[in-house]
């Protein structure tokens, strides 16, 4: 199984924790899972990927490794967003999202209306 991970934005603490608890609600096994973050470091991006509870089918240390690769091909991204985060202040975090590749275009498929 092949997964993506990617910086999505920043977001104010208690507007991220309102939309985890309605996404958890809300949603079947997506198998996609978005995270949030006080730093922008690898170490946290790997903390926060590590205290998600993976799907069953989840190869955690292909998900790890995939982060990893994120943050080795993409500096400019990340210094771009370790800036606006500085920015922010406190109060937010930056927020990720690490999914499998299938689960993903499956969503983006339902958004768009096409059928599997």
């Amino acid at each position: 199984m092949k997964y993506t991970f990617e910086i999505l934005g920043i977001s104010p603490v208690l507007e991220f924790f309102n939309y985890q608890q309605t996404f958890n609600q809300n949603k079947p096994a997506t198998g996609i899972e978005y995270l949030g973050t006080y730093q922008c470091t690898l170490d946290a991006f790997i903390e926060s990927v590590e205290t998600v509870q993976p799907q069953e089918d989840w190869d955690m240390d292909r998900v790890v490794k995939t982060v990893i690769q994120f943050w080795i091909n993409h500096s400019e991204r990340i210094g771009y967003w370790k800036g606006r985060l500085n920015d922010a202040g406190e109060q937010n975090l930056l927020v990720s999202r690490v999914a499998d590749i299938k689960s993903l275009k499956a969503q983006f498929d339902s958004l768009l209306g096409e059928n599997p």
